[in-house]
């Protein structure tokens, strides 16, 4: 019966991330946004927060719905990502007469890879493809105390948390929706503080990594070598960002350093895609996306360096906001994340 009443209800994304909260509703019959928000956080506190048990998120929760709501929100009953840098994924086979032991692989997998004791991890998959030979599934694990943290918080901000996620596979969510998402695609998600990478192939994160840099990287790397204030290094960043014109020699040799880094991440997750998961099947396509993506050139850089196609992606042509006015380009990325979460459908939830 609890299912029943939760099933009749509308959803809401929740996106928690290292530095910030937002949150959107969507009719995803018509893709109308109904409602949506976003407040910035202070990065230790949230830390705090999700590791420990004070009340900074539960009462920033509390201040956005009530005063930050652009729009309306149809329900309290939220499908929460959290940040994908603090989870672990990843896809394995076995043979297909051993499936009915897979829970005692994903239990190895864990001991393996994962370096958090079994007992302090929330630990889920799914099987993804099944041939005669064998079965590939993906597996998850996160933290107990950081979803128990954020659950509470959650409850405490009135809402009801149905569903929690890493934030990218929210992001896959969308894009397969709205950016040719058949293809076999390598995801840059380039946040404030992080970049997410993952490879999506057959509706399914195969693989995914990352590392602590992001777009407010970028904007210190440009202010430190040019010598200008963060505001200043800022609208660089996104006005003329790496494209040509007179400041371009100087900006790609502030940003080159930390683009090099997450060129070599991008690198190790492909390989690990190719030589391990598949047989020869290559990426198809680069998709950039988070706060981080606003850079011109960006998606050049990372054709040129992966010599793979590689765009910006941009939801907003599938996204009706109807009467609501937008956010400003510059923040549209921001909303990727929690907009993948609004999209969740209620099938996927209770099958």
């Amino acid at each position: 019966m609890t299912k029943l009443f939760h099933r009749d209800k509308p959803l809401i994304g929740l996106d928690i991330s290292q530095t910030g909260i937002k949150v959107m509703a969507i009719d995803t019959q018509k893709w109308l946004v109904l409602g949506y928000g976003s407040a910035d956080l202070d990065p230790l506190k949230i830390q705090r927060s999700l590791e420990g048990d004070d009340d900074y998120l539960a009462d920033s929760l509390r201040a956005l719905l009530a005063d930050k709501i652009v729009g309306t929100l149809p329900s309290t009953q939220a499908v929460i990502g959290i940040p994908s840098s603090r989870t672990f994924s990843r896809t394995f086979t076995l043979p297909a007469k051993a499936e009915r032991n897979i829970a005692d692989a994903v239990e190895v997998e864990v001991d393996q890879y994962i370096p958090i004791p079994l007992a302090s991890l929330y630990v889920d998959y799914e099987v993804i493809e099944r041939t005669k030979e064998q079965v590939t599934a993906v597996m998850a694990a996160v933290p107990r105390t950081l979803v128990d943290n954020v659950l509470t918080a959650v409850t405490k901000a009135e809402l009801d948390p149905i569903m929690v996620e890493p934030g990218i596979n929210a992001v896959a969510r969308l894009l397969e929706t709205t950016e040719d998402g058949h293809l076999s695609t390598l995801i840059v998600d380039i946040g404030p503080a992080s970049t997410d990478i993952a490879v999506l192939d057959n509706s399914a994160i195969r693989v995914s990594g990352g590392l602590g840099i992001g777009g407010n990287t970028f904007t210190l790397d440009i202010a430190k070598k040019l010598n200008v204030t963060l505001e200043n290094a800022h609208q660089l960043k996104v006005l003329n960002g790496i494209n040509a014109g007179p400041r371009q020699a100087q900006i790609v040799r502030a940003l080159s350093p930390s683009l090099e880094r997450i060129t070599a991440e991008v690198r190790k997750v492909i390989r690990y895609y190719t030589e391990r998961i598949t047989e020869g099947h290559k990426i198809e396509q680069v998709l950039v996306v988070g706060s981080g993506s606003n850079v011109p050139g960006i998606g050049d850089y990372f054709t040129n360096e992966l010599i793979m196609p590689a765009r910006t992606a941009s939801p907003w042509q599938r996204l009706d906001f109807g009467t609501l006015p937008q956010p400003h380009k510059q923040f549209r990325p921001r909303y990727i994340t929690v907009a993948g979460l609004a999209s969740v459908k209620q099938e996927d939830i209770w099958k």
